[in-house]
């Protein structure tokens, strides 16, 4: 479980040291940042406060998808607005019901920023902010006349039920009066906190700002701490935006594909890769910052027969045709594999080529198919995958649809 975690952090420790980490646990606002170009689009960091607020622990939240804080109550709606806005890799503000590690639900609003390169535009992080939403005042009716009844979340983001500690602000005659009164919620308690979680809640200017404050201090450390790095980011889209960019939406549906590939973009000079698959990583040993942008001639050493190979995929590419070869490639530790490679054209709705798409597979696991498949079964099935996902997203070369 520790090695997988830390598969995962590595996505937030390539660009930022641990001691940045620890900058970010100073604030006090709940938050998690995701990486969409990590298979799942997990969550690669999130705050003290956002473990507070919610009861989970660090080994419960990193690495999943914010979908696990979702119910049985939680709007369709809200979710496909954040899903919208994540394809479109914009800005969001929405109330959504979430729920807690013991299972309670409560309303807060939800704040989502995409966190931009600056070298290349593209977006290799999501800040997600929560903020509780503070429930207005609203009245039950009981036969001992009109009650007014604070319904809020505490300091702390728990959120208080009826029957629980939520603080009622009351005035009462008597300790008799008080007495009948919290016998009476009792009987209606059970069914007004089902109205409770039902009704939509609105969060107040007041929680707007308090989110869009958090959001401001996040981006702060995040940019103060890219310039030390070298990793420039920022809060809007700038640098280049070209043909062969990927939107979050469509590394999010590539990262569903298990097999090891990459894409290449034939639109900009040496065809560098833009999308490069987990698979992929536990194959060669690379880290994922380390391959993309670079041509998969990296992947070449010193017994690689690489002028011959070279000229059929040049022709292949040349002729917009599909071809796969037997090519001598080796991993980061310098240990060579024979790798069956299968290189073929992606064209977006309009038919034009978007990308190449490059399988590989370890010549000595292509007979590990638990299915039975043979190798170029599998790569035929992970180039199909490729196909659909990028022309459900692009209206043409490297444009995500709005």
């Amino acid at each position: 479980m520790d090695s997988q975690l830390g598969f995962i952090e590595q996505s937030f420790n390539s660009r930022y040291p641990f001691w940045v980490r620890q900058v970010l646990d100073e604030l006090p606002d709940s938050f998690i940042i995701t990486d969409p170009c990590t298979s799942g689009h997990p969550i690669v960091f999130a705050s003290r406060g956002f473990f507070k607020m919610t009861g989970f622990s660090r080994d419960e939240v990193i690495g999943k998808n914010g979908r696990v804080f979702q119910g049985p109550k939680t709007s369709r709606r809200s979710v496909m607005e954040i899903r919208e806005a994540i394809r479109e890799e914009r800005t969001i503000q929405t109330s959504i019901l979430n729920y807690r590690r013991d299972g309670s639900p409560f309303w807060m609003l939800f704040h989502l920023c995409p966190v931009f390169s600056k070298e290349d535009g593209s977006v290799i992080y999501f800040v997600g902010v929560q903020v509780p939403i503070v429930r207005k005042q609203r009245h039950l009716r009981s036969g001992f006349g009109r009650i007014g009844v604070s319904l809020c979340e505490d300091s702390s983001g728990f959120g208080e039920s009826l029957l629980g500690s939520c603080r009622r602000e009351v005035c009462l005659d008597s300790v008799v009066e008080l007495g009948r009164v919290l016998a009476m919620d009792l009987v209606l308690g059970s069914d007004d906190r089902e109205l409770e979680v039902d009704e939509h809640c609105e969060a107040s200017d007041l929680e707007k700002r308090k989110a869009a404050t958090a959001i401001n201090n996040i981006f702060s450390v995040l940019s103060h701490y890219s310039e030390l790095t070298g990793t420039l980011v920022c809060g809007k889209r700038c640098g280049l935006s070209g043909m062969g960019l990927l939107g979050s939406s469509l590394n999010i549906s590539l990262g569903r594909i298990k097999q090891s590939f990459v894409l290449t973009t034939p639109h900009l000079p040496d065809m560098p890769i833009v999308y490069v698959s987990d698979a992929f990583l536990k194959l060669t040993g690379y880290a994922r910052h380390e391959v993309l942008g670079r041509n998969c001639r990296f992947l070449r050493g010193a017994d690689t027969d690489f002028k011959t190979i070279f000229q059929v995929i040049k022709e292949s590419i040349q002729t917009e045709l599909a071809c796969t070869v037997r090519i001598l490639n080796y991993r980061k530790d310098k240990s060579s594999f024979w790798n069956l490679l299968h290189i073929s054209p992606v064209r977006s709705a309009s038919g034009k080529i978007a990308y190449y798409v490059g399988v590989q597979m370890d010549e000595n696991c292509k007979n590990q198919d638990k299915q039975g498949l043979s190798p170029q079964t599998r790569q035929r099935s992970v180039v199909g995958a490729v196909k659909v996902a990028v022309r459900s997203l692009l209206i043409g070369p490297g444009t995500s649809m709005s």
